[in-house]
């Protein structure tokens, strides 16, 4: 299997929780250091990690990582693309490069990884993607546009090619956690209801693929809060955010 984003957070996490299991696994990041780093600390007596450094924002870097994947460690058969990151918006200092960048990032990155390994899939006529996304994605918060916006596309992109891709043997799982604790997180000045660990986080998406849930979502009730909320008008949504911001 190959997972992007692997060098901290949820990523990391994963990286250990996949090699518990016994997975082979091929991990990727920019930093190569910290990318060596983790697979050191995995036991030998877990799964097999290789590492593979790149930047998802390359199209041409994922697909010759995913060329080499498949020739050092054989067909991939599970894709998590994971890399992602989060910053505050202020739309009345509105600067559309923040925005355009953050999607260039989540949403791109993780079209650009599936570009890389999608053929591959269709021409063996299996294959499993699972990407992360958010809870986020479900409404507009405050200081959430960018990242909200490039979780919401992700969620509707993954739910339409679901449609085409089920009848060529394509799995696909969409992962939406709430808040988990992570370098990003940390850096969140408010309150962050039902917030779980990394390594509990891990835990619960590596359940959900084992089981090839449709959606992975978490923590249990925040994300039927979040659920709900999709169906109330707008002007109640709007009432309750503010009053709870």
């Amino acid at each position: 299997m190959w997972l992007t984003g692997a060098s901290s957070g949820i990523g990391e996490a994963l990286v250990f929780e996949l090699a518990a299991r016994g997975a082979r696994v091929a991990i990727t990041a920019r930093r190569a250091e910290v990318l060596d780093v983790i697979k050191a600390k995995v036991p030998l007596t877990h799964g097999e990690v290789c590492c593979f450094p790149g930047d998802v924002r390359d199209l041409e870097q994922m697909k010759g990582i995913v060329e080499q994947v498949e020739k050092d460690m054989g067909p991939i058969e599970l894709a998590i693309p994971n890399a992602g990151t989060h910053i505050f918006t202020v739309p009345e200092a509105f600067n559309s490069a923040e925005y355009l960048s953050l999607m260039e990032l989540n949403f791109g990155g993780m079209l650009r990884c599936i570009e890389a390994v999608l053929p591959g899939m269709l021409s063996r006529g299996q294959g499993y993607l699972a990407p992360v996304a958010s809870l986020a994605g479900y409404r507009g918060l405050p200081r959430a546009a960018a990242y909200g916006a490039s979780k919401a596309a992700m969620i509707h992109f993954l739910e339409s090619i679901r449609f085409h891709l089920k009848t060529r043997g394509i799995t696909i799982s969409i992962v939406n956690p709430g808040f988990v604790k992570t370098p990003l997180t940390d850096k969140n000045d408010f309150h962050m209801p039902f917030l779980v660990d990394a390594p509990r986080a891990a835990k619960i998406i590596c359940d959900g693929i084992e089981r090839r849930k449709r959606e992975i979502a978490f923590p249990f009730p925040f994300n039927w809060v979040l659920k709900m909320a999709r169906m109330l008008p707008d002007p109640v949504y709007e009432r309750i955010v503010d009053r709870c911001w």
